[in-house]
């Protein structure tokens, strides 16, 4: 009997012990699969439908989770994409080329603070570099100075839901059509759809007369917006003034430039005026469009049919013959920069 029951408590012993294994090494792989989140090749491509002309050197892109944490910055070289590891979630994406100089961005920790904007610049920018100052249109002599941006082509993806069996999301595949479209694939791609975020504006002073006395010379535009936030691509609402570079073609005798900007807030009432700075052959400086309506280029920025592409055009400039000298007609020196009207007569 003793032997017996001595049989009897081993077993229960034994059967006692395996029962702990068992729940043990449940509980040790339920804390391994917490504490490591699955994970996931994603294999990220690029479709230029919508920007066929662009020609980064490389982009870049930014996996926000959605339930909080640190986002996930990923750089491709080139424009086909490549591969990232991540853990399965629920993601916003914010995308855009990695190569801009000029532009600055902010905010990247967060998806909806995200902006992109450009720094201090100086009003002759474009001629003397960031070292020297020079007359501003009257009533915008607050606005600060910024240098434009450098192209930037990308977008956003919402609701990017990864799992270990496929991936979601919503996205704008088509820019005429301003909607989201649910996107869904069983294999882990994502497809991204750049397109240009940014204005691309031009302009001309055309009919101008004696071009040839000028040797360089560059402008400024007031009123524009300074910076966007990229997932709303909502614009900053004050105005700041842009130097513009200013191209001379004697041939067609007009003055000519071209920049990228974020456009002008529609909100925002300021006008948009043009000056033109113009250094003359015997070192005499001039500046025009102070007072000129035909410099308030305000109504063709609003009523310009495409708002990402506009241009501007100014008809009849005269710049001077004989530089200097003590003809009242040309105006008060300003930091020893001469104010001409338009309506001088030679």
């Amino acid at each position: 009997m003793e032997g017996k029951a001595i049989k009897y408590i081993v077993g229960i012993l034994k059967m006692a012990i395996m029962l702990c294994a068992i729940s043990f090494a449940s509980c040790t792989h339920k804390d391994l699969c917490i504490h490591h989140p699955h994970s996931v090749t994603l294999k990220v491509e690029f479709n230029w439908q919508n920007a066929p002309e662009a020609n980064p050197k490389g982009m870049c892109v930014f996996f926000y989770p959605v339930e909080g944490g640190d986002p996930r910055r990923v750089d491709f070289k080139g424009l086909a994409g490549g591969t990232v590891e991540l853990n399965v979630g629920e993601y916003n994406v914010i995308t855009y080329n990695n190569d801009t100089e000029g532009t600055l961005f902010a905010g990247q920790n967060s998806f909806e603070k995200h902006a992109a904007y450009t720094r201090e610049g100086n009003i002759l920018e474009p001629v003397l570099g960031n070292s020297a100052g020079g007359p501003r249109s009257s009533g915008t002599e607050d606005e600060r100075v910024v240098i434009t941006p450098d192209m930037l082509w990308g977008g956003i993806s919402l609701n990017v839901q990864i799992t270990e069996t496929g991936i979601k999301y919503k996205c704008f595949p088509y820019t005429e059509e301003e909607t989201y479209v649910q996107m869904e694939n069983e294999e882990h791609i994502i497809t991204l759809y750049p397109s240009q975020m940014l204005c691309h504006y031009s302009y001309e002073i055309i009919n101008v007369e004696n071009l040839e006395a000028a040797t360089q010379m560059c402008a400024s535009l007031s009123g524009m917006s300074g910076g966007m936030t990229i997932a709303s691509a909502q614009l900053y609402e004050k105005s700041v003034t842009l130097p513009l570079e200013a191209r001379m073609n004697f041939e067609d005798s007009k003055i000519t430039g071209e920049f990228f900007t974020f456009g002008h807030h529609e909100q925002n009432t300021d006008p948009h005026k043009m000056l033109l700075y113009v250094w003359m052959s015997n070192g005499d400086k001039f500046y025009f469009g102070e007072g000129d309506p035909d410099f308030d280029v305000t109504e063709q920025i609003h009523t310009a049919p495409n708002p990402r592409r506009v241009h501007l055009i100014i008809d009849g400039l005269e710049l001077p013959k004989e530089m200097g000298g003590d003809d009242s007609n040309w105006g008060v020196s300003v930091d020893d920069w001469e104010e001409v009207h338009n309506d001088v007569t030679m």
